[in-house]
């Protein structure tokens, strides 16, 4: 298989992905009510949360680089089997140290798989495939968000320590279904360059490639933006009457919206280009957090939730691909590592500052944060190179000395428009 060939991977890589996530999604909210029948108060539950992004923050860069060195598929098992062991050992930990112990793990494995799926797609997908197969990829993501909670609470009631630990283990046997869709996903002659042992792109200088830092910023206000929505929408229902039942509406509304933005990702793209499509959602975005902020009438806040989740579904996969082509060649998946590096670090800092502004300015000034930090993406995003580097080298770079007619630059609206008629159907 060639890059740009089928795609039977990507459908099972989207699979896989799917229980992953679901493993994950389910799991985090059981890890919580089954601390808290382990006698965890509310800053207990907090450290033994908190623990799932510890480890990834240390372990992102080493196996970013060691993917660039290697294959990618390994990863995925990898990644599988941590995630499914991690939420089984949770469901019969006996301590809150070994709930935070097997939290940790949940989080390595679901860290291995990510770096080691969007490493894959970007080895085995053609540069004007990469936003279109990213947009599918993360389906998956999002349908394992959007079932893995229902699951949780479908299975969690008021025996807590039993059915939480019920939730545990069936996720951790739902992790493991991802096994069945990774038998030989990756292809020897599909993976692209490999950075050599002694030969490693240093950290600042993938940093410094003009479109990674941009594509990093986006990445952490689009993730931010939904932990932030999921976490203070029940708040602000609370504050304004509105029925629990229905907040749980508006949220998976806001989930379908977004699996609705990746399933016509394609044709946006052809239609605005990435850098435009990348600029529109963010500034549109931005506006519509501030919405959220004020007092608006059930309805017509299901409408701003609703086309809010559009918005947002297009940041993560377009932030994939912007750092995929903007870093150099032999150092994509470091590049992606350090990505999900800042997502973490995002997903630490972000809750932490709402709660501060909630606790100032009131429960709806999160929101008007968020619209802030949005409206800076969109920013960035205007500076975002258009396309692929033609050589491989990060986007915007030159080796020393070179003279100008050589250096890279993106391609023109022109070879933009012809490279996104040469996508075939299937999706």
């Amino acid at each position: 298989m060639t890059p740009g060939g089928n795609r039977g991977w990507l459908l099972r890589l989207v699979v896989a992905f799917g229980f992953a996530q679901a493993a994950v999604s389910m799991a985090r909210p059981a890890v919580s009510y089954r601390a808290l029948a382990l006698g965890a108060d509310e800053r207990a539950v907090g450290v033994v949360a908190g623990v799932y992004a510890l480890l990834p923050l240390f372990a992102a860069v080493p196996l970013g680089r060691r993917t660039d060195q290697g294959r990618c598929a390994p990863l995925l098992p990898t990644g599988v089997v941590l995630i499914s062991a991690g939420c089984a050992l949770s469901g019969v930990a006996g301590s809150l140290g070994a709930m935070a112990l097997w939290s940790g793990v949940m989080g390595l494995g679901h860290l291995c798989f990510v770096i080691g799926a969007q490493s894959l797609v970007a080895r085995q997908s053609a540069p004007h495939e990469q936003d279109r197969n990213f947009g599918h990829f993360t389906i998956g993501a999002s349908l394992g968000q959007l079932a893995g909670p229902v699951a949780a609470g479908a299975l969690i009631g008021a025996d807590m320590a039993r059915t939480s630990a019920v939730a545990l283990l069936a996720a951790g046997a739902g992790g493991a279904v991802a096994l069945t869709s990774l038998w030989r996903i990756e292809k020897p002659g599909a993976v692209g360059p490999r950075a050599a042992r002694g030969d490693r792109v240093p950290v600042r200088g993938i940093l410094r490639a003009r479109g990674v830092p941009a594509g990093m910023l986006i990445s952490v206000a689009v993730l931010s933006a939904t932990d932030i929505l999921t976490a203070y929408l029940p708040v602000v229902g609370e504050h304004r009457g509105i029925d629990p039942a229905v907040v749980g509406l508006l949220l998976s509304l806001r989930a379908a919206a977004t699996i609705a933005c990746r399933l016509v990702l394609t044709p946006l793209l052809r239609l605005l280009g990435r850098r435009a499509l990348l600029t529109v959602t963010c500034l549109l975005a931005a506006l519509l957090c501030a919405a959220v902020a004020l007092p608006l009438p059930v309805p017509l806040l299901a409408v701003v939730l609703t086309a809010l989740g559009f918005c947002l579904g297009v940041g993560q996969p377009l932030s994939m691909t912007t750092v995929v082509q903007a870093a150099p060649a032999a150092a994509r998946s470091t590049a992606l590592a350090l990505r999900l590096t800042g997502n973490r670090l995002g997903q630490v800092a972000a809750p932490a500052t709402a709660g501060l502004i909630a606790g100032v300015a009131g429960v709806a000034a999160p929101f008007v944060m968020l619209g802030a930090l949005l409206l800076a993406s969109a920013g960035v995003a205007v500076r975002t190179p258009a396309g692929p580097a033609p050589d491989g080298r990060a986007a915007g770079t030159a080796p020393a000395g070179s003279p100008p007619e050589t250096r890279d630059t993106a391609p023109g609206p022109a070879a933009r428009s012809g490279a996104d008629r040469t996508m075939r159907g299937g999706e």
